[in-house]
């Protein structure tokens, strides 16, 4: 029998890693555009493909409605990344995460959480 593997492991493995590449240098307690410039470095430097801020439309029965997200990246055009930098990730982060994985068709997404001493980080799977 062969067992099913992580979905995107290698991506997923190298995507946390350059979280923690981040948060080992910065720390805890910048506000949450600065992890996402040093991300965009990091990401730039070690050649994963990304996108920062990623638009999608949201479409409701037959139409597009008229207002958008962004995504915070897009990592390997698979992975949707969300940042945030908070004393805590509350359940209405996940759930803003598990949107973003509905609308962009993409199946994982990582909530990272930089707001405190320690990084906070989920995977999560739609």
């Amino acid at each position: 029998m062969v067992k099913e593997g992580l979905l995107y492991r290698e991506e997923s493995y190298k995507v946390i890693g350059t979280l923690f590449e981040v948060h080992n240098n910065l720390g805890g307690g910048f506000l949450e555009v600065v992890y996402k410039d040093a991300l965009e470095y990091e990401f730039k430097r070690q050649k994963i493909p990304f996108e920062r801020e990623r638009q999608y439309t949201i479409t409701y029965k037959d139409i597009i409605l008229p207002h958008v997200f962004f995504a915070d990246f897009v990592v390997f055009d698979k992975i949707v990344l969300e940042v945030k930098a908070v004393f805590d990730i509350h359940d209405s982060h996940v759930a803003q995460t598990i949107n973003y994985l509905k609308v962009s068709s993409n199946r994982v997404g990582i909530l990272a959480n930089f707001g405190t001493d320690k990084l906070d980080y989920r995977r999560l799977i739609f």
